[in-house]
This record gives structure tokens, C-alpha cells and sequence, in this order.
């Protein structure tokens, strides 16, 4: 398993269609996982520190996992069948250790709610199939770390706006 990033959420112009975007930590391939407007949100609410009035589905489960004692320990994204993503997620309570399956942006919409840090990891045959190469010498600052100047940041967005599902297909 690969360890990744989670970069944040953005939307696909021009269909308007949410993604997820992960970094391989210690490389240079990139994951786009397209994603539900509802989950996006969740997961963008959480990034950004928005409360909301009444609890998300997500902040509900993560009340439940702390009042029974469970915590996420990590999100694995395990498999890609069709262009559909699959993940699990792994649990640690009083009883030992579960492994759930999980739809990935439920996944990190949970991760990204924990007060620890929740390790997010990538298969390497899913990286292979569906990771994209961006070359860390060609790459703007944004994608190596702090510091990093506007237009880099400009150049950057630019890579995501103009990735599409059949960027990944053979």
C-alpha cells in the first residue's frame, strides 16, 4: 500500500462533477477519484472547518465511533472495477480490529472528521490503472510543498480543471 495525500476536493468543469484528488506522498502520481456532490461537500465542510447547525451523516458516525470507543486507524483504497473506486476502512475498539468496506468519499468524509491523523493508502495496482504522472521537476512549487508562488498555484489548477474521467482509461 501507498501512502497519499489528500489534496481536497474541487469540481470538474465543465460538468460540474466533484473530485477528490490525492498525492502519492513519496512520488509523483496523482489520484483523481470523482465523487458525489453530498459526500463532496462533507468532505470539503470538514476541510474547511464549517459546522454545520444539525450533524452531517459523517459527524454523526464519528460521534458513534467515539462514544462505543472505536477509532479509524486508516483508509485504504483497494481495488478499481469499472471505474468504480472501492476502499475500506479500518477500525480499532475494545474487541480488536474490524475492516469495513466503504464507498471512498465516505471514507475520507470520516478521515478528515478524526482528530488524529488517519493514514490514507493506495493500492499499487490502483495507482497503476488510474494514477497520474506528474513529474516532480516540472511541476509547479505548489505540488513539492510550502512556498509556493501564485502563478505556480494557477499552473496547478489548471492540471486538475483539465483532468477527465477518460484520462485514466486505455
Amino acid at each position: 500500500m501507498i501512502p497519499m495525500s489528500l489534496l481536497g476536493v474541487r469540481v470538474e468543469v465543465p460538468t460540474n462533477q466533484p473530485i477528490v484528488l490525492l498525492r502519492e506522498e513519496d512520488g509523483t502520481r496523482y489520484l483523481p477519484i470523482f465523487i458525489g456532490a453530498p459526500e463532496a461537500t462533507a468532505i470539503a465542510y470538514a476541510l474547511q472547518g464549517v459546522e454545520t447547525p444539525r450533524p452531517m451523516t459523517h459527524d454523526l458516525f464519528t460521534t458513534v465511533m467515539d462514544e462505543l470507543g472505536a477509532r479509524l486507524e486508516q483508509v485504504e483504497i483497494t481495488d478499481l472495477d469499472d471505474g468504480t473506486f472501492f476502499a475500506e476502512i479500518t477500525l480499532r475498539h475494545a474487541a480488536g480490529v474490524t475492516r469495513l468496506s466503504a464507498r471512498p468519499s465516505d471514507a475520507f468524509a470520516l478521515a478528515v472528521r478524526q482528530v488524529h491523523p488517519v493514514p490514507i493508502l493506495a493500492s499499487e495496482d490502483v495507482l497503476a490503472e488510474a494514477g497520474v504522472h506528474y513529474d516532480v521537476d516540472d511541476a509547479p512549487e505548489v505540488l513539492s510543498g510550502p512556498g509556493a508562488d501564485a502563478p505556480d498555484l494557477e499552473e496547478f489548477h489548471e492540471f486538475i480543471e483539465q483532468v477527465r474521467p477518460e484520462d485514466f482509461l486505455d
